[in-house]
């Protein structure tokens, strides 16, 4: 480790970070503090790519009609702005069609056949759903309308469409399978400019659209999602869209420079509100705005959307916990799967995330309308929720997602069957043995390593997100210097003024949510290992360094002593 930092010109726990994601030469570490979008894969490797470009270019030189069809969440909503905007942009006649999340549920559906058939469509993009809808594909076909797939959900058998675009695909050698849903739009927008000779400055202004996708779907930010997250993240704090700019005014966003926590947690949600409450459109009609005056008389809807969407989270959640506490089924399970007849399906996923919290189990969240169930699923590490559901499918009418998050339906009278055989197979998959949750930190550190120079290097590491999480150390050792505190309206919070025992003179600052039963052990002397990631700090015009805490424990001689 030692050349290899000396080889970058850079401390050893820097050079250490980079060795843990596989960076281990000078030329790795280039790419990755430098993306370039130069490194883009060649979209033409992704299988079924030329005959999606092929049918695309038909219908553009023919002027043929076309409906951009995309899920209702945020990586469906962003596709079809994306892809909508594109098709405009090069004068075709086309449409946009979000279902209801409702009426049709996930994916491509019949109404949105029917609908493309009675508005005289002959070509449908599918954008972040299709892979596992050859039924309805071939009721398109009936009509004489294409279909061209643009997926990145697990297939199964694949449909029979004029192109199938999944790099998730088993006969698709494309380097990357990460991409998310607008990704593999991205990539066909990508494909067809390539073909057609048109600069790329003709469509790298979508990359905005495009980082918010990668940032709300959870797809890992590695690979080609690196350098396009790392260039959307640009666009987005340096010339935000009408859309975006009133989403952020009115989440009372001021900052400088946008990251991807602010995707997840300032824009996504009040996107993904707009189809979990009224419908996906009313986020498509905000993105597409072309000037701030419209967007501001848009976006107050996706706000109160996402007040009513907190109001439904807080209050479903806590049935849920209510129903778990009173049955004696989950005092032995290693899952919840919960139902509630009168609970918004639009919410059901954030909650199922929620009780993952409580009970660190592979979690499923039902809504029940007397014939049939239909929710979302969230899992934890080691249980691949795609596969768990492969094994369950003779109790489902449906299933699709991902490994960490799916949406399942279920005849109500197979409730209770379904609930057991999901929990079996999951025991089988956990080896009997009930997992606890845990975090995983990068390295030890010395307070006094983390120098204005190191985390000017450590900024470099961004954008974060799975596959190159933001980096989470440890140091021991630890006791109070001066003002550790509880912090927050009901005292739950920890704000903390430490330095390490053996260097008194080195102190710094942080805060621990939900950690403020700490205060008194550290206010009384005790010393404490942490668990931190570094964050900036701006008070008064002043940048400092801080830590955001989170676990804390005796340090190991106190817990000797004790």
């Amino acid at each position: 480790m030692n050349s290899f930092a000396g080889e970058l010109s850079v401390d050893q726990l820097t050079a250490c970070l980079l060795l843990q994601r596989g960076l281990n030469s000078f030329e790795d570490a280039r790419h990755f503090f430098r993306p370039s979008l130069d490194d883009l894969h060649d979209p033409f490797l992704m299988k079924d790519m030329d005959k999606a470009v092929e049918r695309l270019t038909k219908a553009v030189h023919q002027s043929e009609k076309i409906l951009v069809y995309g899920d209702y969440d945020v990586d469906g909503t962003t596709a079809v702005t994306m892809m909508f905007s594109f098709l405009k942009k090069l004068g075709v006649s086309c449409e946009y069609y979000i279902p209801d999340r409702y009426t049709e549920g996930y994916g491509f559906s019949f109404a949105g056949v029917e609908y493309a058939r009675d508005n005289g469509i002959r070509l449908i993009i599918t954008l972040d759903c299709g892979i596992k809808d050859g039924e309805k594909i071939a009721y398109a076909k009936t009509f004489g309308i294409d279909v061209i797939v643009c997926d990145h959900h697990n297939p199964g058998e694949i449909p029979n469409a004029s192109a199938v675009l999944d790099p998730k695909r088993q006969d698709c050698s494309y380097p990357f399978d990460g991409l998310s849903g607008c990704g593999v739009g991205f990539k066909l927008i990508q494909a067809f400019c390539q073909q057609q000779s048109i600069d790329e400055d003709f469509f790298l202004e979508y990359l905005d659209l495009l980082t918010i996708s990668i940032g709300a779907d959870i797809v890992p930010i590695i690979d080609e999602n690196r350098i396009l997250a790392y260039h959307g993240l640009q666009l987005l704090t340096a010339s935000p869209r009408a859309g975006i700019a009133a989403m952020l005014e009115g989440a009372s966003v001021k900052k400088k420079e946008l990251n991807i926590t602010d995707v997840v947690f300032i824009l996504a949600p009040r996107i993904n509100a707009a189809g979990r409450i009224f419908s996906g459109k009313q986020a498509v009609e905000l993105l597409l705005s072309e000037n701030i005056e419209d967007a501001k008389k848009l976006s107050p809807a996706l706000e109160e959307n996402n007040q009513t969407r907190k109001l439904l989270d807080k209050e479903i959640t806590s049935e849920a916990l209510e129903k778990i506490q009173i049955d004696e089924f989950y005092q032995s399970s290693f899952t919840s799967v919960v139902a509630g007849k009168t609970w918004h399906k639009g919410v059901v996923g954030i909650v199922a995330s929620r009780l993952i919290e409580v009970y660190y189990k592979p979690t499923i969240v039902l809504v029940d309308d007397g014939e049939k169930m239909s929710g979302s699923a969230r899992s934890i590490d080691g249980i691949d929720l795609y596969d768990v559901l492969g094994e369950c499918a003779e109790h489902l009418i449906q299933y699709g997602g991902h490994t960490m998050a799916a949406g399942l339906s279920l005849k109500s009278e197979n409730f209770l069957s379904f609930r057991k055989k999901f929990d079996d197979v999951v025991r089988n998959h956990l080896n009997h043995k009930l997992p606890e949750p845990f975090i995983i930190y990068d390295a030890e550190v010395l307070f006094e390593e983390l120098t204005p120079q190191f985390w000017r290097r450590l900024k470099q590491f961004a954008p974060f997100g799975p596959g190159n999480m933001k980096p989470v150390f440890m140091v021991k050792n630890v006791v109070n210097a001066r003002y550790t505190r509880q912090v927050g309206e009901t005292k739950t919070h920890l704000k903390l003024h430490v330095c390490q025992r053996q260097n008194p003179d080195f102190a710094m600052e942080g805060i621990g949510f939900d950690l403020g039963k700490w205060a008194s052990i550290i206010e009384g002397g005790q010393e404490v290992d942490l668990l931190f990631t570094l964050e900036e700090n701006e008070w008064n015009n002043r940048i400092t360094l801080q830590l955001s805490v989170k676990d804390i424990r005796l340090s190991a001689d106190v817990q000797a002593e004790s």
